[in-house]
């Protein structure tokens, strides 16, 4: 089945395997902090071909190198219609279990075939800690980049609109899948929900994507005016850039894809994330005269960073203001906790 994209005001590359594997082409297209397709990339992944068997063929081949251990796994009623999600008192709308792989897939196996599927949803599985040998045989070339890999298991499912800080190639493996995406200047067209209590563990749009309500979320219009809907089969792949909005369909009784994330930053440096909730904690509440004044020191000292900014200071006095270094780096976390534990 071939893939097919729906633009909407966003130019999006479809690209071959053997152009993405020509070393100097994937550089350009990895830095160029824009989404492209790869249509074949993981074809020859023996995950692959056991899904084009059937789903029990699939399942079947990651049984073989699972560990013997218990996985998280997501269940919610029929009704959900596979979304993950919130419920009208703002409860996620599935439950969590753990359970060995094999308990989880025979569960799949009684429920495939249902004409009302309930969820059976794995997320994010850590390649490395639950799989034996998977990624010798399945894998990607990304160069010198150091990638966590995560697996993404389940029948029928809707994640919904939400982003990631690593950029990401998401490589369908099993099932046909529908990636929505919005570039980042959307969020405030997104109606994002909780920042702390999600049901992906990033914040997520409290618009059903499937069916928006455009008086209740106006906005949202110009969200989808400045989206890109494609669908991607088995084998085809999909570069998610740092921060961009995306939603996730899995459109078969049975779908595996696998992400391989990445940063091009330092491991030891901080996380923004963790740099917004401390700002809403410490700054957001403030008069607004005083919210000015910080917005400016901000702007200052990290938005408009530069040379200039520490000049008149010796190199050996600059403190925090220095380059980041892996020392410097775990002077500033020290500091950080001993302020929040006062």
């Amino acid at each position: 089945m071939a893939g097919r994209a729906h633009l909407s005001g966003i130019a999006v590359q479809e690209i071959s395997a053997d152009n993405f594997n020509n070393a100097r082409r994937r550089e350009q297209l990895l830095t160029a902090s824009a989404p492209f397709i790869v249509r074949g990339l993981i074809a020859d992944w023996p995950l692959v071909q056991a899904g084009l068997k059937s789903g029990a063929a699939a399942r079947d081949y990651l049984l073989e190198h699972s560990q013997d251990r218990k996985f998280v796994v997501s269940y919610g009623p029929p009704e959900n219609q596979g979304a993950v999600s919130y419920n009208r008192d703002m409860s996620v709308n599935f439950v969590e279990k753990k359970a060995p792989l094999s308990d989880i897939f025979a569960d799949i196996d009684r429920s495939e075939n249902d004409p009302e599927q309930p969820l059976i949803y794995m997320s994010s599985i850590d390649i490395d800690a639950f799989f034996n040998g998977f990624l010798d045989m399945n894998r990607i070339d990304l160069g010198e980049r150091k990638c966590r890999a995560g697996l993404w298991l389940g029948m029928r499912s809707r994640v919904p609109i939400h982003n990631d800080f690593p950029d990401n190639i998401a490589c369908v493996a099993v099932g046909n899948r529908r990636f929505t995406l919005f570039p980042p200047d959307q969020f405030a067209n997104l109606y994002l929900g909780p920042l702390d209590y999600t049901p992906a563990g990033r914040s997520i749009s409290m618009v059903d994507l499937s069916d928006p309500d455009l008086i209740k979320f106006p906005k949202f219009k110009q969200a989808l005016e400045n989206s890109f809907c494609v669908d991607l089969a088995p084998g085809d792949a999909i570069h998610i850039p740092s921060m961009w909005w995306h939603s996730v369909e899995g459109l078969d009784k049975f779908n595996a894809m696998t992400n391989f994330w990445w940063r091009d930053t330092p491991a030891y440096l901080g996380t923004p994330d963790g740099a917004l909730m401390h700002a809403i904690y410490s700054i957001r509440d403030l008069p607004e005269d005083e919210k000015v004044i910080w917005r400016d020191l901000f702007n200052h000292y990290i938005f408009e960073n530069s040379e200039e900014l520490v000049s008149h200071i010796p190199e050996n006095g600059r403190g925090v203001l220095s380059k980041i270094s892996p020392t410097l780096a775990q002077k500033i976390r020290t500091y950080l906790l001993g302020v929040l534990n006062r």
